[in-house]
């Protein structure tokens, strides 16, 4: 917190948080607003490359990366959510949502891993891939692993001397800030770059599925911390709570019910997001199976033919009966046609 509102806190004196201190009240973050201006710095220079070098880069990842990556950032670390997080609990509880739910998606949904690897020369792709095919991140970034890591950070801020101790210590809290961030993007990022950041078996069908599970599980902090029946933090909460304050089991019940509810709405737009990529692969291979199609499927004229002559009938059946490429090749998409030629 900033030493006014440390000093405000330590009397009691912080103003009736209203809908107008909600919007107006902000505070300076520094370790916040450096990472801030690091990755928007390191985002914009890498767009900047990629254009000199005749690129294009997708302007609505960009506002993704910025309104609600960093921006969500922003608005968590600095806005009334944390002038009054030290005083109310449902604004801590809404602070760590937008760290580990919202700032991941907006951060993902700008593609920064694809962004890296087009920007940085041959060496820098290649370092930044065998960073991400390392064995650390693979298993800290495998579907069920980072769900888990997730779940269980939430849990352990809430019912670990965690979040309480880092109400006290300051360097602790902007820890906290950033565990809750990292650990949102492990899931997060991977399942929407198009790199290629998760095992072959995780297809676009399967990240919907992941999604959908994440969903219902991410719902399972806000349910606990709304009917749990000891309060967190509660002996802070109890002696900072100001005089205007509800009720302080009231105010953990609606923390909880802000964390469950914004879990559930992040899921739809994260859901989409699968969608959309899924059909445009979709569109991609259909329209290369089209070409290649359209490519195989041209008469092929026999040799022997002489220019302006005729086919005999014998050659035209040999120039007919060449094999289409999936009737010989043994794949998943050869297969799939041999499929579909069977049921027509």
């Amino acid at each position: 917190m900033s030493g006014h509102a440390t000093a405000a806190v330590a009397v009691g004196s912080l103003p009736e948080l209203t809908p107008a201190r909600a919007v107006g009240s902000w505070q300076l973050d520094v370790p916040a607003l450096i990472l801030i201006a690091l990755l928007g710095g390191l985002y914009g220079w890498g767009v900047l490359r990629v254009r000199r070098a005749g690129g294009t880069w997708s302007p609505g990842r960009t506002l993704a990366f910025t309104l609600l990556g960093l921006g969500g950032l922003a608005v968590a670390t600095m806005s009334s959510l944390a002038v009054y997080d030290h005083v109310l609990f449902w604004p801590a509880a809404v602070q760590n949502v937008l760290l580990d739910l919202i700032t991941p998606l907006g951060l993902a949904l700008g593609d920064p891993l694809r962004l890296a690897i087009e920007a940085l020369p041959g060496e820098g792709a290649g370092r930044v891939r065998r960073t991400m095919s390392g064995r650390v991140v693979r298993l800290l970034t495998f579907p069920l692993v980072s769900t888990a890591l997730v779940l269980g950070t939430e849990l352990t801020v809430y019912f670990t001397p965690y979040f309480a101790t880092a109400l006290r210590v300051g360097w602790l809290h902007e820890l906290l800030y950033l565990h809750l961030l990292v650990t949102g993007c492990l899931f997060v990022v991977p399942v929407l770059t198009r790199e290629e950041a998760l095992p072959r078996w995780c297809s676009h069908p399967v990240r919907a599925a992941l999604v959908f599970l994440d969903s219902v599980i991410d719902a399972v902090p806000g349910l606990v911390v709304m009917t749990h029946g000891t309060l967190i933090a509660g002996a802070w909460y109890l002696h900072h709570a100001p005089a205007w304050s509800p009720d302080v089991r009231h105010d953990q019940q609606i923390g909880g019910g802000a964390m469950l509810s914004i879990a559930e709405l992040v899921a739809l737009p994260f859901l989409l997001a699968i969608l959309v990529q899924w059909a445009r692969a979709e569109r991609v291979q259909s329209a290369a199976l089209d070409r290649r199609l359209d490519r195989d499927l041209t008469p092929v004229v026999s040799p022997v033919s002489a220019p302006g002559r005729a086919a005999a009938p014998s050659e035209a059946a040999e120039a007919v009966r060449v094999r289409p490429w999936w009737e010989t090749e043994q794949n998943e998409v050869a297969a799939r046609i041999r499929r579909q030629h069977g049921e027509d």
